[in-house]
This record gives structure tokens, C-alpha cells and sequence, in this order.
């Protein structure tokens, strides 16, 4: 029974899986190849005109959706080379960087992963419950700074969360790191030493500690919480 139904899996969401796999990935070739750019190159951005700091914030976001650059290395140059004038066309990045992520999740899925977890009947119950605390679930995959991205972006999108419930939410639970590392970004000196070690200092690594541990105790809540909900409905009153 098991064997047959992770075949049937591995048919149906083939490239589902393959989609996952690439975007854990590919951040660190990205990240890598775009920090020996800068470092060949360490003006490549400084004093940049509206035209090409447009061009700049259209091709972070695909960068980001598609998992060539995690959003934290995005934080730290866009920090440096714009300072906080940037702020505003980072976070309309990320947004697009969201929105083009589930988007392209939503056609490679298809709902194929949803109509898998029907053969399960419990897990299927928790999934639906979890979608009423969609908003929740977002926000809290988003604070994170070691959850990458693109990633939960493409599990969101398979979970068929809304739309626009996953934009705002995206967008307001990547505001704490971000922040914290447009910031440091801001302050640095050094493009090249920023991006091979950023000094988060001890406020900073209290701080991303708190966050991780703030979202997985938050999603081990929600998580709970759903299972909970899902017995409770599976299980016939008693008379």
C-alpha cells in the first residue's frame, strides 16, 4: 500500500518535488556568484539613476522568487548601495518576488499536492484547518530568517492559501529581518566584507534567535492546534 501511493506520489508531483529541491538549492550558487560579482566590481551599483535602480529592484525580485538570491542577501546590498531611500523598492520587491513565486507554484502544482493528501484522510483535515489560520501560518513562516523564502513561498502557494491574504501577510512577517539587515547593510563600510561576514553583533544574534524560536514554536502551535480541531470533527458526539 505504502510503496504504491509514493509512487503514485512521485508520478503526480514530480515536478512539485524537483521545484522544492531546486529552491534550497540554488540560493547559495546564487548568493555566491552575485557576492564575486560585487567583489570584482564593488561599484557596480553606487550612484545608480532611476532607470537602471528600477531595473535593480525587477531583477532582485526574480532573483528572489526564483531562488537565486535569499532575501537576506538582497537586505544587505540593497542597505548599502541605496540606504534606507531603497527601503520602499526592496519591500515592493519582495512583494513581487511573492507574488510571481506563487503564481509559478500555482501552474507547476496544479492542486495535484492537495488532491494527493485526499488518500489521507487526517492530514488532509489538518491542512483544511490550517488554511482558517492562514494568516497566521504566513506571518510566521516569514519572521523566520532560516526558513528560506522561495521556498515556503512555493509550500504556501501549494497549500492554496489566498492571494492576497499571502501577500500582506508575506510582506509584513519578512519586515523584522529585513529591517534588521537593510539596517546593518546601511552602516557597513566594505560591500565585500559585509557579504562574507555580516557582524549581526550580539543584540543582532539575540534578536534572529528570538524570531527562529518564535516561529517554530508558533508553528508547532498552529500545527497542534489544527490536529486538535481536525480529531475533534473526525469524532462522532457521543449520545
Amino acid at each position: 500500500m505504502i510503496p504504491s501511493l509514493l509512487k503514485t506520489f512521485l508520478q503526480k508531483n514530480a515536478s512539485t518535488m524537483v521545484s522544492m529541491v531546486l529552491l534550497v538549492a540554488l540560493p547559495l550558487l546564487g548568493s555566491s556568484s552575485a557576492t564575486y560579482m560585487l567583489y570584482r566590481n564593488q561599484s557596480l551599483l553606487t550612484d545608480l539613476s532611476l532607470g537602471p535602480a528600477f531595473l535593480y529592484f525587477a531583477v532582485t525580485a526574480l532573483t528572489m522568487a526564483f531562488a537565486l538570491t535569499p532575501t537576506t542577501f538582497v537586505a544587505l546590498v540593497t542597505g548599502f548601495y541605496f540606504g534606507w531611500a531603497g527601503l520602499p523598492g526592496m519591500v515592493a520587491a519582495y512583494a513581487l518576488a511573492a507574488l510571481i513565486g506563487y503564481q509559478v507554484a500555482s501552474a507547476l502544482d496544479h492542486g495535484k499536492m492537495t488532491a494527493f493528501l485526499s488518500h489521507f484522510p487526517k492530514a488532509d483535515a489538518v491542512m483544511k484547518e490550517l488554511k482558517h489560520d492562514s494568516w497566521q501560518l504566513i506571518v510566521l513562516t516569514r519572521i523566520s530568517p532560516v526558513l528560506p523564502f522561495a521556498l515556503m513561498t512555493f509550500v504556501l502557494a501549494v497549500l492554496r492559501v489566498e492571494r492576497r491574504r499571502f501577500l500582506a501577510a508575506s510582506v509584513l512577517g519578512m519586515l523584522p529581518r529585513s529591517l534588521f539587515f537593510y539596517g546593518l547593510g546601511s552602516k557597513a563600510q566594505d560591500a565585500a566584507a559585509l557579504l562574507r561576514n555580516p557582524d549581526t553583533g550580539t543584540a543582532g544574534k539575540v534578536l534572529l534567535f528570538a524570531l527562529v524560536v518564535i516561529s517554530l514554536y508558533g508553528l508547532y502551535y498552529l500545527f497542534n492546534r489544527a490536529l486538535q480541531r481536525a480529531l475533534r470533527r473526525s469524532t462522532p458526539p457521543v449520545i
